[in-house]
């Protein structure tokens, strides 16, 4: 199942940065991207890094998630796990690259090689025996980390053929959380929600709609009469640390303040059951009819008062969460609006490292990367260059930015110098996670509709 090359030095950890898991993208449920434990690899090794690529039966166009030391076929592992654009879930041996286990979706000769696809990073079980993956087929599976068998699957959508799995799936307070989007061209008709699902029995407990939000449960598309407010970007929900409040985005769609809530950054209560706070740009309209997706990346949780929000429109806004508040439309009232990386439009969910000098964002779009320091409520320019790249991360006092043309590039976070680039071929939404003296990169593009991919694993 795997063809395995340049694995020099495939055995090698460092011991004493071992033992931490990576359960979800950007690490955290707030989504930070950024790394507070050891991770054994620092500006002084990270050249020294050796790749080691597997050929996986399809294309990872998310990024992958870690957990060290489980049990897996009667054995102690260190295991990548990753779901493939059709679906395919596999365990990825973090020693030597083997295929531990794969699961594959009923169904699957069904979809291989069309548009459906999944670009959902799969999210762990907090007991580390589970974890989580989404499918084409609209499903939300419960895999076994043992061996890959599948305890519960359950549907999010009634159209899968309109309405994907794009954005990561998250955890908090026993459920897993998942939200839907549309495909390319925003075929309708299709919604975007949030599904809450009980993580022990797969049991569906809760649906919000972004449209016809009036209507409680899972609704059928051609049901509602407004169509997208897709809910895509790549951090999907973001969960509020002590509340579990979710913060999410929405795409180009209808928008009236009551039950239609497209393009705005809306807070919901942890069961999902309620909006408790919301924010539309006061040009909602004209970003609808020119399809520039406030939510083509989701909410960033800056502090507990402050989110930024991106968008297609080139431009990432500063928001008040105190702002938010209430379910009466708020429009307008950013605090500060900055320019995206390089004026380009942006898809991809920013980094944020608490330090004790302070508060950075780090944001990279297709023709640029910049940092920020948080400074009173607003954001100050620290530093920017002109290369493109996917979501980054913060680890070791480095900054890990993917360049969908190849590479990935390593900066000290604080200057932007750039350390180093680490060998890796071309992709499209794939970022890196760092963990346990290693580095794991999915490389591909999930519009290519292939069968077949690489994970890069450097030690």
């Amino acid at each position: 199942m795997a063809i395995l090359a340049g694995s020099a030095g495939a055995g090698a950890v460092a011991k004493s940065a071992a033992g931490h898991d990576w359960t979800r993208f950007n690490l955290d449920a707030r989504r930070s991207g950024s790394v507070p434990f050891a991770t054994g690899i620092g500006a002084a090794n990270v050249s020294a890094l050796k790749r080691q690529q597997v050929r996986l039966p399809g294309t990872v166009d998310s990024s992958a998630i870690y957990l060290h030391g489980v049990t897996i076929r009667g054995a102690t592992h260190d295991a990548f796990f990753v779901t493939t654009t059709y679906g395919i879930t596999l365990a990825v041996n973090a020693a030597n690259g083997s295929i531990l286990w794969k699961w594959t979706p009923p169904g699957y000769r069904d979809w291989a090689g069309s548009y459906r696809i999944t670009t959902a990073t799969p999210v762990a079980d907090p007991s580390r025996r589970w974890i989580y993956a989404a499918s084409p087929d609209g499903r939300i599976q419960k895999l076994s980390v043992a061996d890959g068998h599948a305890a519960w699957r359950v549907s999010i959508t009634r159209l899968p053929q309109r309405e994907k799995i794009a954005a990561a799936l998250n955890f908090a307070n026993g459920h897993v959380i998942a939200t839907t989007g549309g495909y390319i061209g925003d075929q309708p008709p299709y919604q975007g929600h949030v599904a809450i699902i009980a993580a022990s029995s797969g049991r569906l407990l809760k649906v919000w709609n972004s449209l016809c939000s009036n209507r409680h449960g899972l609704i059928a598309p051609s049901s509602c009469a407004s169509s997208d407010s897709a809910i895509w970007g790549r951090a999907g929900a973001v969960i509020v640390p002590g509340s579990g409040k979710m913060l999410v985005a929405t795409g180009n769609g209808n928008w009236n303040g009551s039950t239609d809530w497209g393009d705005s950054t809306l807070m919901l209560n942890a069961s999902a059951t309620k909006l408790v706070g919301n924010y539309t740009p006061t040009n909602t309209a004209q970003l609808n009819a020119t399809d520039l997706d406030l939510g083509s990346t989701s909410p960033v949780l800056l502090t507990s008062s402050l989110v930024a929000q991106g968008g297609k429109d080139r431009t990432i806004r500063l928001l008040s969460m105190k702002r938010l508040r209430g379910s009466a439309p708020h429009k307008g009232g950013e605090l500060q609006t900055v320019s995206t990386p390089s004026g380009g439009e942006m898809f991809t969910a920013a980094a944020v490292w608490r330090t004790t000098a302070g508060t950075w964002m780090f944001a990279a779009d297709g023709g640029g990367t910049k940092a920020w320091m948080l400074k009173g409520s607003r954001l100050h320019e620290a530093w920017s260059n002109a290369n493109g790249g996917t979501s980054p991360i913060v680890a070791g006092g480095l900054l890990w930015v993917y360049g969908p043309a190849g590479g990935l590039r390593v900066y000290a976070a604080k200057s932007g110098k750039l350390v180093t680039t680490l060998q890796a071929g071309p992709g499209h939404w794939n970022s890196p996670i760092v963990v346990d003296g290693r580095v794991a990169l999915p490389e591909g593009n999930a519009n290519d509709h292939l069968t077949s991919g690489v994970l890069d694993i450097w030690r």
